[in-house]
Order: C-alpha cells, then structure tokens, then sequence
C-alpha cells in the first residue's frame, strides 16, 4: 500500500471566514425559533458555565447538543437531508480564498483531503463531495423509526479529543507517512497535535505553503 500523505481541515473559521451552522439553522428553522431555542437553553448554558458536569462534558459541547435538540427534534429528517444540500450549494462562497489555494495545492499533490469539523454532516457531506475531497467527520444527527430527528447527536461533538478521537478511528492504525493539520480555535488543538505540519489559522493568514514546502510551490493566483 502507498504512503498516505494527508491534509486535515477544521471547517469554520479556517476553511471559511466564519461560523456556517449558527446561518444553516436560521435559514432552515428562521431566526424567530433560533431566538426562542437559545433563550430556552439559556439557563442550561449559564449553569455549565459556572459548574463543570460529573461526565466531563465541555460546556459548550452540552450547550450545542441543546440547541440542536431544542430546534430540530421532531423534524422530517428527508426534508432536513434536502435543506442540508441546499445550503451546500452556496458553501464555496464562503471559503476563504487563501485556503481554497492551499487546498488545491494538496490535491496536486496527490494527497488525501479530509475536513474534521463539529459542524453538521447534513451540509458537509454534499460539500465534500462537489469540493473534491476523500472524506469529512462531523457530526451526525439521530433519525427516529418514524422517519424524523429525535434530536440528539449521534456521536459526541466532533471537538476537542474528539476531532483526535475520530480521526486515528479513520486512518484505522495507519500512521500517514505526512499529516498536515489546519485549525484556527482551541477546538483544533487535539487535531493540531497529532499532525506533522500544524498550521495555526487566523483571519489574517496570507497565502503560504505548509511546511516543508516552500512558499513558491504554490500555485500563482
């Protein structure tokens, strides 16, 4: 088998300018129930805060599960699927150019591309593959037996540990021969750790290759 050379995105934030799962929500449950859901979840979030859970959950892990459970339990998980593709469509527009270039830079390459985020798989998954990559994690939502989201995660957030966690459960022991890590928050950090090449993201990142290639190697704009 080849030596696997790969490049791992954090999504928001590194891949686009921002958050996109706050936006998903507003356009699929409108901004009258996203008010609502975070004004109910509100008193849940102030207590996390403050005391920290006996099962170890981050506060803002437990938070997110009760937003999504507050606006989307109950939902037809085939409309949800199809809103999802949807809002794929316009997704391109929202990534960062710089990145775009050094996500095409890896493909050159021949190496895998792979997004590890803690937004949603119902808009990743047809994101990825209209971007061209080999594969996304993220996080997958419940179908109930009648055909509608019961509102939990299927899977703990995919943050933190978490992105580490899922990540070597994709590589199934394989240790790549080269892994490039992308990330812009504390969330990343786990991702970050694992990699050869950790590339710290911020919003004023310019264009550069990821060492140990030089800057040249990419492609002029």
């Amino acid at each position: 088998m080849p030596e696997r050379r790969i490049a791992a995105f954090d999504f928001d934030g590194t891949l686009t300018r921002r958050d996109t799962l706050l936006p998903f929500l507003v356009r699929v449950c409108g901004p009258l129930a996203v008010a609502k859901a975070f004004w109910t979840i509100a008193p849940g979030v102030v207590r996390s805060r403050i005391r920290s859970r006996p099962d170890g959950i981050h506060h803002r892990d437990s938070s997110k599960a009760a937003l999504l459970h507050a606006l989307l339990a109950g939902r037809d998980a085939a409309s949800f699927t199809e809103a999802g593709a949807n809002f794929a469509q316009g997704l391109h527009r929202r990534v960062r150019p710089e990145m775009a270039e050094q996500v095409a830079w890896h493909r050159a390459q021949g190496h895998e591309l792979v997004i590890v985020s803690a937004s949603l798989l119902t808009y990743l998954e047809p994101f990825t593959v209209a971007a061209g990559f080999h594969h996304v994690i993220a996080v997958g939502l419940e179908v109930g037996t009648d055909g509608t989201l019961t509102g939990n995660l299927t899977r703990p957030n995919v943050r933190g540990p978490e992105k580490a966690v899922r990540l070597r459960e994709w590589l199934e022991g394989q240790t790549p021969a080269m892994l490039w890590g992308y990330g812009n928050s504390s969330g990343d950090t786990e991702l970050l750790a694992m990699a050869d090449v950790p590339v710290w993201v911020t919003r004023h990142t310019e264009r550069k290759a990821a060492a140990p290639v030089p800057t040249a190697a990419l492609p002029t704009p």
